[in-house]
């Protein structure tokens, strides 16, 4: 129950802030958005309070550990597989095109427009 509350108020407190965003559309835009940032700090710190939000933070914690833990390729690994990618594209470009070309020539063929 206090976590539907929560979620309500946070939900209350997100929707009034937009709200407020564009009726006050004459003043200030840096005010209005620094207000908007505010009210969603708030919001996702209420948020962060309820069962689910601290799932989410659990979350986002293991995927940073996991991220981490990511080998990435060293440049000259990304080079030689973009251009061993870009050869295969080549070749397969070429193969169909031939295919294309040959198909097209017996098509030709078939219907009597060729020569």
């Amino acid at each position: 129950m206090a976590d539907t509350i929560k979620l309500a108020v946070a939900l209350l407190l997100l929707g009034t802030a937009i709200g407020l965003f564009y009726y006050f559309g004459d003043q200030s835009t840096l005010l209005r958005v620094l207000g908007l940032l505010a009210a969603l700090g708030i919001s996702l710190a209420i948020l962060a309070k309820t069962t689910h939000g601290r799932a989410a933070l659990s979350f986002a914690g293991e995927t940073r550990v996991e991220f981490r833990k990511v080998v990435w390729p060293t440049r000259q690994e990304t080079i030689r597989t973009t251009l061993l990618v870009l050869l295969m594209v080549m070749v397969m470009a070429s193969i169909l095109w031939l295919f294309d070309t040959l198909l097209m020539w017996a098509v030709r063929l078939l219907t009597g427009q060729g020569g």
